[in-house]
């Protein structure tokens, strides 16, 4: 990985006011284009942070609506936050998160990242053409093992499915070929 150890601008800042607005310690367990550009080191623009679920102490620190779309800091350097409606992590994905920008003079906010294969099934669901854009470029950078993925789709991902799981095993089965054409 080549996670950095502050993120670059505007984000820093952007961050770096949202701490100084909370009332307490804050984690957010982070996802989508900006885990993949900020901690892989790959990616795209995007002018958002996904993030699966926020563990906050205070109830005051929604950090939807300090840091979201419409708020003073999303106006301010036009990045919000967001939490990450259709997305469907492995079941054992917390063992696996990574913590963001360590070096961070942060007193309160603390950002976890999703593992790359995680990160991947979290965005198979979707399915969207940014989705399998990230998958490959995460996959050809190396993050993605094959074996890995198909594994813990199948351990720790179909057995929570609640609906749709032939396309889904269909989908997996696509972003496989697409990847790996010749496995």
């Amino acid at each position: 990985m080549r996670p950095e150890a502050e993120p670059i601008e505007p984000w820093r800042s952007l961050l770096r006011d949202l701490d100084g607005l909370l009332k307490g310690p804050v984690e957010l367990r982070c996802l989508g284009g900006f885990v993949v550009t900020q901690q892989y080191g790959i990616g795209r623009e995007t002018s958002d942070i996904d993030f699966l679920t926020i563990v906050a102490q205070s109830p005051e620190d929604d950090v939807e609506a300090l840091a979201g779309l419409g708020s003073k800091l999303y106006r301010k350097y036009r990045l919000y936050m967001q939490h990450a409606g259709v997305a469907t992590p492995p079941a054992d994905y917390e063992k696996r998160l990574t913590r963001m920008f360590p070096a961070a003079a942060w007193k309160r906010l603390q950002l976890l990242a999703l593992d790359a294969t995680d990160l991947a099934l979290s965005k198979l669901e979707r399915n969207a053409e940014r989705d399998r854009e990230d998958f490959l470029r995460l996959a050809r950078a190396g993050y993605i093992d094959r074996q890995v993925l198909k594994d813990r789709y199948y351990k720790e991902l179909r057995p929570y499915l609640l609906s749709r799981i032939s396309w889904h095993d269909k989908t997996l089965e696509l972003w496989l070929e697409m990847a790996w054409p010749t496995a």
